[in-house]
C-alpha cells in the first residue's frame, strides 16, 4: 500500500491517527496541496478529483475518500475496534461521524475557504474552481459555535462520542476542533467543560501527534 497525505490537511489526518491506533505503518507519500501538486497530471491519474489523502492498494485499486480509508483498514487490523463492535455501536459511530463531518469539518471548511486570500477562486476542493463567498464563511463560523455547543452536551452525557469506549467519532471530532481553532481562529468557548476535558483526553492519546 501507499498513502499519499499532506501534513498540514485534516483529512489526511483522520487516517494517520486512526492508522496510528491500530499499529499500522503506512508507507507514505506528501502531496503538497499548497503548492498545486495536486493538480499535477501524475496526481490526477491516481485521483482526478485532485484530492487527499488516497491510499493505493497493492492491486492498483485508489481509496479516495477518508472515510472508505479507515473502513479498510479497521477490516485489515479488526483491534482496536475504532468503528464499533456491534449493529448498536456501528450505528452509534457512523451517526456521530456524520454530525462531526457535516456540522464540524464543513463549517470549518466553509469559514476557511471563503476567506483567506491563498484560496481566492479554489472555494471548493477538487479540479474544478468556485469563487469565494464571504457571508459563507461568516456563516461558517456561527456553525462551528453551535457544533461546539453540540459536542459539550453529549460528552456531558457520555465519556465519549459514541458511548463509553474511544472511537473514529471521537478522532475525527478531534481533528475538526483542532482544525477549527488553528485554520479559522474559532476557539472552543470557556465554559463549555465537559468538551474541554475531553478535548484534553483524547489529545493526550500518542495517536493524536501523528
Amino acid at each position: 500500500m501507499k498513502y499519499y497525505d499532506f501534513a498540514l490537511a485534516p483529512n489526511p489526518r483522520r487516517v494517520r491517527v486512526f492508522a496510528a491506533e491500530k499499529g499500522i505503518a503506512l508507507d507514505t507519500v506528501q502531496v503538497n496541496i499548497r503548492a498545486g501538486e495536486q493538480f499535477e497530471e501524475a496526481f490526477r491519474a491516481i485521483n482526478p478529483n485532485c484530492t487527499v489523502p488516497v491510499l493505493v492498494l497493492d492491486d492498483g485499486t485508489s481509496l479516495t475518500d477518508s472515510f472508505a480509508i479507515c473502513r479498510y483498514l479497521e477490516e485489515l487490523q479488526p483491534e482496536p475496534p475504532l468503528l464499533g463492535r456491534d449493529a448498536r455501536e456501528k450505528a452509534l459511530v457512523e451517526l456521530w461521524q456524520r454530525r462531526v463531518e457535516l456540522e464540524g469539518f464543513q463549517a470549518a471548511a466553509e469559514a476557511l475557504r471563503n476567506s483567506v486570500e491563498r484560496l481566492v477562486g479554489r472555494a471548493v476542493v477538487g479540479p474544478v474552481g468556485y469563487s469565494q463567498i464571504p457571508a459563507l464563511a461568516e456563516r461558517g463560523r456561527k456553525r462551528l459555535a453551535k457544533f461546539y455547543e453540540m459536542l459539550n452536551d453529549r460528552l456531558g452525557d457520555s465519556e465519549y462520542l459514541a458511548g463509553p469506549d474511544y472511537t473514529a467519532a471521537d478522532l475525527c471530532a478531534l481533528i475538526a476542533v483542532d482544525f477549527a481553532e488553528k485554520a479559522v481562529q474559532a476557539e472552543v468557548p470557556e465554559g463549555l467543560t465537559a468538551l474541554e476535558a475531553w478535548h484534553e483526553t483524547v489529545s493526550a492519546r500518542p495517536s493524536a501527534a501523528a
